[in-house]
């Protein structure tokens, strides 16, 4: 599945949800039911810099692909980095580097956030395509 039928799932998850309380709770439901980071992974190394709460990102590289774990230790956080685990998972460096994430628009959660959790999203996006350069860099050059 390509990253963009991926957001097209989320988004459709989504459509059917008139109601912004709704829409919170589908998102800490994600949160929830994500597999979270291995706990040897939960360290200051792997935490998100610009996040108000713990963000734990892990990335690893396998047979070309980059492999993401996410979790928060709060709701929202929690169920905003499970879907770009869920959507930037088990693609080339290549892919997620060129992806444009825009069921975050679609979904109504760019202008739904407060300005700190804004910026933590923008937060995570970043550190994992920066893992996506590293493993670019360091396994394709």
């Amino acid at each position: 599945m390509t990253i963009d039928e991926k957001q097209e799932e989320i988004i459709s998850e989504f459509e059917f949800l008139e109601d912004w309380l709704d829409k919170y709770q589908q998102i800490i439901d994600k949160g929830i039911s994500n597999k979270g980071v291995e706990e040897k992974y939960k360290t200051d190394e792997h935490l998100i810099e610009g996040c108000q709460s713990k963000v734990w990102v892990y990335a690893e590289y396998k047979d070309g692909k980059v492999y993401y774990q996410g979790e928060s230790n709060t709701d929202i956080a929690g169920g905003i980095v499970s879907m770009l685990v869920e959507i930037l998972s088990g693609h080339t460096p290549d892919e997620i580097l060129d992806a444009e994430l825009y069921f975050i628009d679609r979904i109504g959660l760019k202008e739904h956030l407060s300005p700190t959790r804004s910026n933590g999203m923008l937060s995570m996006v970043k550190q994992m395509r920066m893992y996506a350069v590293a493993f670019k860099t360091k396994y394709e050059e």
